[in-house]
């Protein structure tokens, strides 16, 4: 049974040991600057992840042959360096059948997802354009795509990287284009929201998430888009008198949703209806790594006064958390 969580661990006092379970998503052999080996873990619940270091892998309180993927049982004691909150693993052995529910391993939306499904169904119900309403009716009624896109996450780490999370995800960009569409009338509506819901279809087939987060051989070779623009291809095709041109539109807005280059989209957005959502697709996930990022400040136990860490995804910038700063955050 799990009873300590990795959001729980910024409240633990230093060098104070604890035992707890976690799913092990990275592990490395690395060396100190005095050539000593030690191990570099990736540790995650469905809370968080955590670094984690075993400094004397040779220890025979150490499991020798557990890996990447695999549920393990450590004892262990949280320390700071960087300013970040990491693991000093003592002991580690492979967790046993039944010890602890996968299901609090992995994170997961804080969201209802029958209510999320409930939300984007109703929105593809509003359509007025009948071709797009079946399309999508098409792909979201065949069962292993439906249960896929209610299942994968929307990333491997950048953002909404949690089971859950894709869907998170469209139902957010369907609420910010379905406002945006009234305040521009040459934006076709039913368009703009057939790509939010289609422009990452592709990833319930580029990434795996049996056990941690991963891309699949198709994913690392073809990428989302490809995938997305090959699946919803091939659906169109099977759909009687499909008008061409919608087609070619929608095609578009998936191979354009990166909204640059140098992003990974094969064409930049060259209609209205693409490049609001490239616009949209990049804000949510922008806003969506600044959550992640208050939050881990929250939980490394840091002050309203201070500053993030430097966050990758976006562009190596630190974060202030104004509501915070201001006293206002509820």
């Amino acid at each position: 049974m799990k009873d300590i969580y990795i959001a729980d661990l910024a409240s633990f006092e230093e060098g104070k040991p604890f035992d707890g379970f976690f799913l092990v998503i990275g592990k490395q052999q690395r060396t100190t600057k005095t050539n000593k080996p030690y191990l570099n873990l990736m540790l995650c619940d469905k809370t968080g992840q955590i670094e984690g270091r075993i400094w004397d892998p040779n220890d025979p309180r150490i499991a020798k042959d557990f890996d990447r993927g695999q549920l393990v049982k450590v004892r262990a004691c949280v320390s700071r360096f960087d300013d970040r909150l990491q693991m000093k693993v003592d002991q580690l052995r492979e967790a046993l059948p039944g010890e602890v529910d996968k299901a609090d391993l992995m994170p997961s939306t804080t969201y209802d997802v029958d209510g999320l499904w409930r939300e984007l169904l109703g929105y593809v119900e509003s359509f007025t354009e009948p071709n797009l309403k079946l399309l999508l009716m098409t792909l979201l009624n065949d069962a292993p795509i439906a249960t896929a896109y209610r299942e994968a996450p929307a990333a491997k780490q950048l953002h909404h990287a949690w089971l859950g999370g894709l869907l998170e995800h469209v139902v957010s960009l369907l609420t910010l284009a379905d406002r945006v569409a009234p305040h521009y009338p040459i934006l076709h509506r039913d368009l703009l929201l057939t790509g939010v819901i289609l422009h990452d279809i592709g990833k319930i087939r580029e990434l795996s998430w049996d056990i941690g987060f991963e891309y699949t051989i198709e994913g690392s070779l073809l990428g989302h888009i490809q995938i997305g623009a090959a699946l919803t291809e091939k659906t169109i095709d099977s759909l009687p008198n499909f008008p061409p041109r919608l087609k070619t539109l929608v095609l578009h807005m998936i191979l354009s949703h990166h909204g640059k280059l140098e992003f990974g989209s094969p064409k930049l957005p060259m209609i209205p209806e693409a490049l609001v959502l490239s616009f949209v697709d990049d804000l949510d996930a922008k806003m969506q790594a600044m959550a992640v990022e208050f939050d881990k400040c929250l939980r490394d136990g840091k002050g309203p006064d201070e500053l993030t860490g430097k966050v990758w995804a976006l562009d190596q910038r630190q974060l202030l958390n104004t509501r915070r700063w201001l006293g206002e955050e509820k």
